[in-house]
């Protein structure tokens, strides 16, 4: 859903105006119900509403809306305050409907009868975008190719039948694919602030952050203590290292011996298992996130959960 979707919309603003301004008729009383429900002192300072001189009654609405408006977060708190109270809004005060005769009862309950309607539409419209949206995520999650189909491709990368740029992309499909057949909610590779993302996979409430390389042992290092540092830098950061060779004693040694381990890794062998079907993505990240939280280990072997040796 787009931002501006969410806004408060100008329709139902417009409709509260006429609500407001058919049931309170002092100028005291309307900037009352402003401040019931939000509106600062700051926002209600200044106001002139006294004498001939002051803001009319509609002036005020305007001007208080206004100032909601201006808010970093567009008033959304104070305008749906005052929504809920319209909505059930049932009070009409006698003095200026029965006796003053100021305000007509007829009038403010179509207005609120209209708010009511506008309301209905506006939730209609809600669950349906929503229950769109839902539909679209539920299809992108689905698989589009077979466990078989993955492993033969992940093959004829091992057999260098595709460019190093190639392969990358390659296995990042095949590591999104896996996710899914795992049922496993898959974000595709992005960029944020500069960082290239490999991709994400949520796992037990949370989003791991993948990164794949086919570089040798020795060679992976670098890339490891980079992705270790984006890893931590995002809330309760966990993240999935991918090297098809294998690490070298050095990195797991170092990144095994952190405060707070985040990063765990994940070898070609562990590919293979998973793509032979004897175990799924999901069993493999929940073997090795055990593994982790239980022995402090973050390379092990995904069915016996075994220290990997480096």
């Amino acid at each position: 859903m787009r931002v501006n979707e969410m806004a408060f919309p100008a329709d139902i603003k417009g409709c509260m105006k006429d609500c407001i301004l058919s049931l309170f008729w002092p100028r005291k009383d309307i900037v009352g119900f402003f401040e019931k429900h939000g509106c600062t002192k700051a926002e209600l300072s200044g106001l002139q509403i006294e004498g001939e001189s002051g803001l009319k009654r509609h002036e005020v609405v305007d001007v208080l809306f206004g100032k909601l408006g201006a808010r970093p977060d567009n008033g959304l708190g104070p305008f749906r305050a005052m929504l809920q109270s319209l909505l059930a809004w049932s009070h009409f005060d006698p003095y200026y409907f029965d006796k003053l005769r100021k305000l007509d009862r007829a009038a403010a309950t179509r207005n609120l009868e209209h708010l009511k309607q506008l309301q209905e539409i506006r939730d209609a419209r809600i669950k349906s975008d929503r229950e769109r949206r839902a539909t679209h995520e539920t299809a992108r999650q689905q698989p589009t190719v077979t466990l078989e189909v993955l492993r033969a491709e992940y093959l004829d990368l091992l057999a260098n039948k595709t460019s190093r740029q190639q392969r990358g992309y390659a296995l990042e499909r095949i590591l999104t694919e896996l996710a899914r057949l795992s049922s496993l909610e898959a974000t595709e590779a992005f960029r944020v602030h500069g960082e290239q993302i490999d991709g994400a996979v949520k796992f037990d409430g949370e989003h791991y952050l993948i990164e794949a390389k086919w570089q040798e042992k020795s060679a992976s290092n670098e890339p490891v203590y980079q992705f270790a540092g984006k890893v931590a830098g995002k809330l309760y950061g966990r993240g999935l290292f991918i090297s098809v060779n294998g690490f070298s004693v050095e990195v797991v040694r170092s990144l095994a011996m952190d405060k707070e381990i985040q990063t765990l890794f994940v070898d070609g062998e562990d590919l293979i298992l998973v793509l032979e079907g004897h175990l799924n993505l999901r069993e493999m990240i929940d073997h090795k996130v055990k593994a982790a939280q239980t022995k402090g280990l973050i390379y092990v072997h995904p069915i016996s959960c075994a220290e990997k040796k480096t």
